[in-house]
C-alpha cells in the first residue's frame, strides 16, 4: 500500500470511527498477524500511525 491510500483509508477510517479509529486499525493489524499476513499487518500498522497524527498530539 502507498502513502497515498494509507492517508485515504486512515481518513475513511477515522470518519466512519471517530476516536476509536485507531484502535480499530490496531485490530485490524492483530487479526492479519494472527491470520499470518504480515503484508496487510504492516499495512495495518501504517494506517494506525496516520490515524494517530491526524488526532494529534496528547490523544491516547
Amino acid at each position: 500500500m502507498n502513502a497515498m491510500q494509507t492517508a485515504e483509508y486512515a481518513r475513511a477510517l477515522y470518519s466512519a470511527h471517530g476516536d476509536k479509529a485507531e484502535a480499530e486499525a490496531a485490530r485490524k493489524m492483530h487479526e492479519c498477524e494472527l491470520a499470518k499476513s504480515p503484508e496487510k499487518a504492516r499495512d495495518w500498522q501504517a494506517i494506525r500511525r496516520a490515524i494517530r497524527s491526524m488526532r494529534g498530539p496528547n490523544q491516547s
